[in-house]
């Protein structure tokens, strides 16, 4: 028997799927690559987008910078922007999607950090604050666009939210 619970994650799950493989089809018509950058999402971005069948063709690798330790080491980011502003910040997103684009030799890298909760957020940042950056290569240079989310719900709901997010993001890139 499938409660209801069960029905709405499936459902969940079912359009995480349908985005992952649009993202894919798109990314390949294009002849562009992907990667991701994930703190609060713990490498789900990048699960979603490896579930689909030939995904190595777009997608070359994700970094899960969960510590801000890992924040640094991995993909450059600032100690002083991780002291000033947070993890959980615009500077902080957007020096992530700069890393990861700039290590994996990706089109376009996607990050996210947050706070999926129940507990470490703050009058300024509450449980469910989640920026996202998207860094795409313009010739020479590279343009970063960065949204910032207000999610409610669980854990699960908020991780999947920002997910959701980072995918739609992709495409709209």
């Amino acid at each position: 028997m499938i409660t209801k619970e069960a029905s709405i994650m499936a459902t969940s799950d079912r359009v995480l799927a349908q985005l992952a493989r649009r993202v894919g089809a798109h990314l390949l018509a294009r002849g562009q690559t992907v990667a991701t950058a994930e703190s609060c999402t713990g490498g789900w971005i990048a699960k979603m987008l490896t579930d689909v069948a030939g995904s190595s063709a777009w997608f070359g690798m994700g970094f899960v910078c969960y510590s801000n330790e890992a924040k640094r080491s991995m993909l450059s980011v600032s100690a002083q922007a991780l002291r000033t502003q947070g993890a959980v910040s615009e500077p902080v997103v957007t020096a992530l999607a700069k890393g990861a684009l700039k290590a994996s030799g990706a089109s376009l890298a996607v990050a996210v950090s947050g706070i999926a909760g129940p507990s470490g957020g703050s009058k300024e940042k509450p449980v469910g604050t989640v920026w996202l950056a998207f860094a795409c290569k313009r010739g020479s240079r590279v343009v970063v666009s960065t949204q910032r989310h207000q999610f409610k719900g669980s854990r699960e709901s908020i991780r999947r939210e920002t997910t959701a997010a980072a995918l739609r993001g992709v495409l709209r890139r």
